[in-house]
């Protein structure tokens, strides 16, 4: 199910068919580096991953990760949505893309989407971006889309903190 459009770009809902995307996707060294690794190491784990993660959110919040497809051919190159955290108190954009479509503005272009996406048709009156402090890509990223940093957070069970970012109120 088509979610959002954008110029270049078409965010959908994950669906069991993007498995195999999605176990690409979670084991590459900036995921595993960045976000963390998820312990799927299988097709059936990458499912368990789709259906307890962004499905689940579909469910209870009407959002969650979309898959981020390239309109001219359809090709995967990764994740962005919304996410609601029980440790933030706002709701949170995550994204992450193939080393392969980095550095072309799909990043921006995604999450400049969503962005907007959860302000209009869901009402948020601000959204929130959690980054590690090294990931100077999605640093630049968030910056260039007016979210602004608030501070230094830690996540329960987490032993960095990550840098916490706002759109603005």
């Amino acid at each position: 199910m088509k979610v959002l459009e954008t110029e270049r770009l078409v965010l959908r809902r994950v669906t069991q068919a993007d498995a195999p995307f999605i176990l690409v996707l979670v084991n590459e060294p900036a995921w595993l580096r960045f976000i963390g690794d998820r312990g799927v190491k299988t097709l059936e784990d990458a499912w368990g991953y789709i259906r307890n993660g962004p499905q689940v959110s579909y469910e209870r919040h009407g959002f969650g990760l979309y898959l981020v497809e390239r309109k001219s051919d359809g090709a995967p190159l990764g994740m962005c949505g919304l996410l609601k955290r029980d440790s933030l108190e706002h709701v949170d954009i995550g994204y992450a893309l193939l080393p392969a479509y980095w550095g072309q503005g799909y990043a921006q272009e995604a999450v400049s989407a969503t962005l907007a996406h959860g302000l209009r048709d869901f009402g948020l009156k601000r959204i929130a971006a959690i980054v590690s402090n090294d990931n100077a890509s999605s640093i630049k990223v968030l910056s260039r889309l007016g979210l602004r940093f608030e501070k230094h957070i830690r996540l329960p069970g987490a032993t960095e903190e990550i840098s916490l970012y706002l759109t603005p109120p």
